[in-house]
């Protein structure tokens, strides 16, 4: 019992393990097992433990309905095109998920709904892919976030179904042959071959319309290792194929003319292997591109062309390279190359000579946020879409045109919640002295007085913190509070240095950027240091797991979702096993001693005083396990002398990734009714 709360008793166990010369404790263990009578005792007691504190929110109401209407905007995302066609999804206010759509002669219609699928809601569009012809679309759905999906073939003219169920694909890409008769794809071997390693064994496979998938050709990945990740991507002539190890930078590539062999046996030739860069490949009318990090960790564009690999875009120092795409209609008096980068993680597009590469002007956007992925026609063309938003901005489709180079709204949300919060981007200097940026979104846009703050970063993967549409932070300053995002090292907003001195033995680095932006908060009167929370998911729930453990004393308040914390067996379960790359591994002496000088499970202290602490979880979560939450809640329980609730939330039927408006919804307002219920902004 601390403080007035009374905390269900756990299943403790003195277990203690020799690792490489450690002692490391584990009193939890048993709480790893969902199927443990004990285990679900005791979710169940902290499941009644949450509902209670829940109630007690004063401002759950008012938060709830805020976010409802700052989130339930209705979204059009930048269509993909496809033959004649125009493939999108939409969303208009009110409904829970967004329809496939195909424009036809500029009218819009419904091709694909989820719900009319499956009326539950329980089934959502993980991915979907239009044959270049624009006749046939592959959709991918999964089932309770499980991310799990499978596959099924639409006619377009129709809506028909005409294929599937192709199953034990993960939001697999999709490449399609002329004529849309067969594709390429990524599937895992069946779950029997391999016990207890599942989610992995990937290989790429030939899938002819109308054919069992039990068919299906093996194309590539046998004999490979079984943490290989594949893509594949076709321009109708070559066929790509990269590999990755986990989440591993490094990208090999293989390269295959389709008319030089019958597609069940493309004579694929390695373009790259074993150089530690990641690589996307973009082939576009028989040529290859590659947005390579190779002795550029900005990022540069090289066109390769039998054993010649030249330079078309080069490395620009300050900004790093995201998308490129190419324009060569007839209606352009010279191909063109479209180049996104981030600089400071803000995105920029430029326009280039696709030959020479010189730059030709920029394209000119709404304002300082982020660009999604350029969308542009397979074949020749002249136009491209793309995505924009901002803090304060739900997204909204842009359409260049390259004739012209005039820059249009194409399509905006039904809805544009209006906010009067400022947001601004800041420098401050990590403890080692390194320059971190951070956008923090306030009442006033500069510190006039110590506002109750929430702190969020994330600092993993090569993953950009970049401006997006923010409704939790929105109605946070709204009542008066500051909302910052740090760019903390091992993200990749100052390129691939910037990740790397951030993972493996460097991972404290993203730790102490995180400590540093609170004190610089602090010291430049925009935060009041008796009302300083943080917020984190998944690695970044690791990252403010981090800071609770190391800096107990300065957080009145910690929210933790879906978060990774025992890194000693993080290996052991959901997709970790395809983490060692970013965070190491603890069956290497050296790697458990860095994992376990963080590890927050293993951080936890009896007698300390722990700021209150929001552990959210989901059953559907096949990415990380929600038995890291579990541990770490009953650590805490079972330490903590402070005052404030450690409370762990629970979802059924939702995962890791794609969720609905509603579900979405009373998230957000749950974790921040309890950071203000703690930290109390108020006007």
């Amino acid at each position: 019992m601390t403080g007035s709360v009374e905390y269900p008793p756990a299943p403790r166990a003195d277990l203690v393990e020799e690792l490489h010369g450690h002692r490391v404790a584990d009193p939890y263990r048993a709480l790893e097992d969902p199927a443990d009578p004990r285990t679900a005792a005791w979710s169940k007691a902290q499941d009644r433990l949450y509902d209670t504190a829940r109630e007690g929110w004063p401002e759950l109401a008012r938060l709830h309905a805020r976010l409802g209407e700052l989130l339930d905007t209705g979204s059009v995302k930048a269509p993909v095109p496809a033959g004649p066609r125009l493939f999108r999804t939409a969303q208009e206010p009110g409904r829970d998920q967004p329809l496939l759509e195909v424009i036809e002669d500029g009218r819009a219609r419904t091709l694909f709904d989820p719900l009319a699928f499956d009326p539950t809601g329980a089934t959502v569009l993980d991915e979907w892919s239009p044959s270049p012809e624009g006749d046939h679309v592959a959709v991918q759905t999964s089932v309770g976030g499980t991310e799990d999906s499978v596959l099924h073939v639409l006619e377009v003219a129709t809506g028909r179904v005409l294929d599937g169920p192709v199953d034990r694909l993960r939001r697999s890409t999709v490449a399609w042959l002329p004529g849309g008769g067969a594709f390429y794809y990524v599937r895992r071997l069946p779950p029997e071959l391999n016990p207890g390693e599942e989610r992995y064994h990937r290989r790429v496979w030939l899938h002819r319309l109308g054919t069992d998938p039990a068919e299906d050709v093996l194309v590539f990945g046998e004999g490979r290792a079984a943490n290989q990740f594949y893509a594949v991507r076709t321009d109708g002539r070559l066929l790509t194929v990269t590999a990755t190890a986990g989440t591993s930078p490094q990208t090999d590539i293989w390269v295959a003319d389709l008319t030089q062999g019958p597609p069940e046996r493309p004579l694929l030739r390695v373009v790259q292997q074993d150089v530690d860069a990641r690589t996307a490949v973009h082939p576009y009318g028989g040529a290859l591109y590659l947005l390579t990090r190779q002795d550029a960790p900005h990022g540069r564009v090289d066109l390769v062309d039998g054993d010649l690999r030249r330079t078309v875009v080069p490395e620009d120092p300050e900004a790093v390279l995201e998308d490129f795409a190419v324009l060569a209609g007839p209606e352009l008096a010279r191909p063109l190359a479209l180049v996104t980068r981030t600089r400071h993680a803000l995105s920029e597009i430029t326009v280039h000579d696709l030959t020479t590469g010189e730059r030709l002007g920029d394209v000119q956007l709404p304002g300082s946020g982020t660009v999604g992925e350029l969308r542009v026609h397979p074949g020749p063309g002249h136009e491209a879409w793309f995505g924009y938003t901002d803090h304060v901005t739900p997204s909204r489709t842009l359409h260049f045109d390259g004739r012209t180079g005039r820059t249009e709204l194409w399509a905006a949300p039904a809805r544009t919640p209006v906010s009067g919060v400022k947001t601004c981007q800041v420098v401050f200097r990590s403890h080692d002295g390194t320059p971190v940026r951070m956008f923090v979104i306030s009442p006033a846009g500069r510190p006039d007085r110590p506002r109750p703050t929430v702190l969020s970063g994330y600092g993993g993967f090569g993953a950009s913190i970049v401006p997006g549409y923010a409704p939790q932070a929105l109605a946070w300053a709204e009542a008066g509070g500051v909302y910052a995002f740090a760019c903390l090292r091992g993200g990749a907003e100052e390129g691939e240095q910037w990740h790397r001195a951030g993972r493996r033995e460097q991972k404290q680095n993203t730790f102490d950027d995180l400590d540093a932006a609170a004190d610089w908060l602090v010291a430049e009167g925009w935060a009041d240091p008796a009302r300083l929370g943080l917020v984190g998911s998944s690695n970044g729930g690791l990252t403010v797991g981090a800071a609770l453990t190391q800096q107990p004393e300065k957080y009145a308040a910690v929210v933790c979702v879906s978060p990774l914390l025992d890194m000693v067996r993080y290996e052991l379960s959901g997709m970790g096993p395809s983490w060692r790359d970013e965070y190491g591994s603890a069956e290497v002496p050296e790697e458990l001693a860095t994992l376990l000088g963080y590890s927050p499970y293993h951080a936890v202290r009896p007698g300390v005083r722990y700021p209150a602490v929001l552990l959210g979880v989901a059953d559907g979560d096949t990415r990380v396990d929600p038995l890291h939450a579990r541990k770490m809640c009953a650590a805490l329980q079972h330490a903590t002398t402070g005052e404030g609730p450690v409370l762990l939330r629970r979802e059924t039927g939702v995962g890791h990734g794609v969720r609905g408006v509603a579900t979405t919804v009373a998230l957000f307002a749950d974790l921040m009714a309890f950071l203000a219920a703690t930290l109390q902004p108020s006007g």
